[in-house]
């Protein structure tokens, strides 16, 4: 088949529990056809061909080729096997199963942090007071972005001559550093249990259940056998001290993971937030531990108060930033003139 650069593109969102489909025309101002998104349960399916060979037949809609971003690290732009869940992937193969032009693997966070060259108005939420950078309105800027879900992504996103590209990483597998004595105590207890503590084994889904078991032991207290979706309700409610203090230590501890980034990666023009939690996770972040614990960071405390850090509300990042690479393969630029 002929390949048109215009042609209507799958995109796929593959995280650990989840798969998002949906289709972009890369020729709309908003490329991304909303009544397209189909949401299907990983544990559900065995592949992502025969997963998108379901979404297809669900939809009637027709594509030429494909995006998929992975939760995982890719490998020689071929294949990937997504880190928290069981699907391995080949771009080939893929291709050749669903007759299509090629497939694009990318990481996960090299598509949110696209997204964020979409977005606009309600779907951000500004955490903190400072300005809301504008995304081109400079030669030279660079931001990061992060976000807790099934496990803990990073990504980075490059503006350079008004042309944008990103940072595909694993920086949700960094080390924990630990700053205060609860902080301590909390690493104390994963190493114990987990061997090497990542940032993921606390910013993640699964992180605030550690983070909850972890608290329980340095107070002496049995803890109950929930899960995440438990400890924001009982802390939203006000139902359980030790919930609330998982979610407040949760928020701070996210806020310095934050700013190191900031620091690792010269992102001095902005974070952003992402990932199935954060809308949850919004009223802690909002309240000060996140902000302070994201400034804490000793001779740059000055610089890093400057520094933006912006909530994504849009429920589709994945799927909007695999739209706006279609836009970028497509020979249309992002962002606009200056």
């Amino acid at each position: 088949m002929s390949q048109s650069h215009s042609a209507p593109t799958l995109l796929v969102d593959l995280g650990g529990t989840n798969v998002r489909f949906g289709v972009a025309d890369p020729a709309l101002a908003k490329p991304l056809l909303t009544d397209s998104i189909r949401r299907y349960r990983v544990a559900e399916h065995d592949s992502l061909v025969s997963t998108a060979k379901h979404y297809l037949a669900d939809t009637g809609l027709e594509v030429r080729r494909a995006i998929v971003a992975a939760a995982g690290r890719i490998v020689d732009g071929e294949t990937v096997k997504v880190t928290n869940n069981p699907w391995a992937i080949s771009a080939h193969q893929t291709a050749n199963a669903l007759d299509l032009e090629f497939v694009h693997l990318v990481n996960d966070f090299a598509a949110q942090s696209m997204a964020v060259t979409l977005l606009h108005g309600d779907d951000l939420v500004d955490v903190g007071k400072l300005a809301r950078p504008v995304i081109g309105a400079e030669d030279e800027q660079t931001f990061a972005i992060v976000g807790p879900g099934t496990g803990l992504g990073v990504g980075g996103l490059l503006v350079r001559g008004g042309h944008c590209s990103v940072l595909q990483t694993e920086g949700g597998h960094a080390g924990f550093a630990a700053h205060s004595p609860e902080d301590i105590a909390i690493l104390g207890y994963l190493n114990h249990k987990y061997g090497r503590v990542s940032n993921e084994r606390l910013i993640c889904g699964q992180g605030l259940v550690n983070v909850y078991d972890a608290i329980c032991h340095i107070v002496g207290a049995q803890p109950d056998d929930l899960k995440p979706e438990d400890i924001t309700a009982r802390a939203k409610d006000d139902s359980c001290p030790l919930c609330t203090r998982t979610v407040e230590t949760f928020a701070g501890i996210f806020g310095s993971v934050a700013g190191d980034l900031v620091l690792t990666l010269g992102a001095w023009d902005g974070v952003y937030l992402t990932g199935g939690l954060i809308p949850v996770l919004l009223p802690w972040l909002e309240r000060g531990r996140f902000r302070e614990r994201f400034e804490a960071k000793g001779r740059f405390r000055d610089i890093m108060e400057k520094v933006p850090t912006q909530a994504i509300m849009n429920p589709e990042p994945g799927l909007l930033g695999a739209a706006a690479l279609a836009i970028v393969e497509s020979g249309r630029s992002l962002l606009p003139p200056r």
